[in-house]
């Protein structure tokens, strides 16, 4: 059985058949829904359900939907299956729909391991190009800007136990080949709008973010650009001096590191604390801004439940990446 899904408010329309999540479906078919992880971890694909009938399916994490949310119609597009015609409410992507999804054969040309973090830059074919947008994610995200494609670039944390990152930092050699699928995810510049933005990362969530912003600096954007780096200790900073100089480099960037744990033998004389705390102390009206927030599941929750509920930030306002597990709870 075929049915027809409506989006609200653009008014597009696209078919699902009844084996395809609805996401599945809309990505088929060119609709640019907010997506993340795919598989029902990071609720990024949560939307409102206005009319029609359809199955949640199990294997999602409660958190991303919780039963309250569930009582009121909300569903996960990626664990959702139609059932009849659907009318939906969701905030489109401009721009992601347009961008194909491939799986490329690549070598890996560099890795530069700095503290506990590996910077992989990945070469493709010759003949081959990745088109993608700055800071499109999934489940690395992409850390270089669109217009300096000739590698891609990764920001790989070493998690104990993990079984990609241990992989990296003992054994992964340079000029070995790999296979790599991309691009994937939502998280990136909306283009289209002109309000002032403030980054929020946390450690590695860095990487999506370094992307975004090296493009508005090769793209000669000037909208007014706060980061915000949350970490442990300075060392965990892993490209403070690239952030610097992007002082220098992009009119209206600041940068506001923010430290959880410094030591007293770390000299630390900068802000400290939780990251999404810092901007919470340094702006009591976010009505006419953006924010983009990547990095741990508990920073980027606390950040959209804080900023939208006491700082006026327009839900709609809020763009986020989260780090999850593996959907078997194993590290990546």
């Amino acid at each position: 059985m075929t049915s027809q899904v409506k989006v609200l408010p653009s008014g597009h329309a696209f078919s699902a058949e009844a084996q395809e999540t609805i996401l599945d479906a809309a990505l088929r078919q060119g609709i640019g829904m907010p997506y993340g992880c795919r598989n029902g971890a990071c609720g990024a694909c949560r939307c409102k359900v206005v009319s029609g009938d359809f199955v949640q399916l199990d294997g999602y994490a409660d958190k991303a939907l919780p039963e309250s949310d569930r009582a009121q119609g909300y569903a996960l597009l990626c664990r959702a299956q139609a059932r009849g015609d659907l009318v939906i409410e969701a905030h489109e992507m401009s721009g992601s729909q347009e961008i194909p999804i491939k799986t490329l054969p690549c070598r890996v040309e560099k890795i530069e391991r700095v503290h506990d973090v590996a910077i992989l830059k990945l070469k493709l074919p010759v003949a081959e190009r990745l088109q993608f947008l700055a800071g499109k994610a999934r489940s690395f995200s992409i850390a270089n800007a669109p217009h300096d494609d000739a590698f891609i670039e990764l920001h790989v944390r070493h998690q104990p136990g993990g079984h990609f990152s241990e992989y990296v930092f003992n054994t992964m050699k340079e000029r070995e080949i790999m296979r790599f699928k991309g691009p994937l995810g939502s998280f990136h510049l909306q283009e289209d709008s002109v309000k002032p933005i403030v980054f929020l990362a946390s450690g590695t969530g860095f990487a999506p973010i370094k992307g975004i912003i090296e493009h508005a600096i090769h793209s000669g954007l000037t909208r007014p650009m706060t980061l915000y780096w949350g970490a442990r200790r300075p060392a965990d900073l892993y490209m403070r001096e690239r952030v610097e100089s992007w002082l220098e480099t992009l009119p209206g960037f600041r940068f506001i590191p923010v430290l959880s744990d410094a030591l007293p033998e770390d000299g630390w004389t900068g802000r400290t604390g939780f990251v999404h705390q810092a901007v919470m102390d340094d702006f009591a009206d976010l009505s006419a801004y953006e924010v983009y927030a990547c990095g741990s599941p508990l920073m980027v929750e606390a950040a959209h439940r804080e900023l939208t509920g006491e700082r006026g930030l327009p839900n709609e306002a809020f763009f986020s990446d989260a780090f999850f597990l593996s959907k078997d709870g194993t590290k990546p």
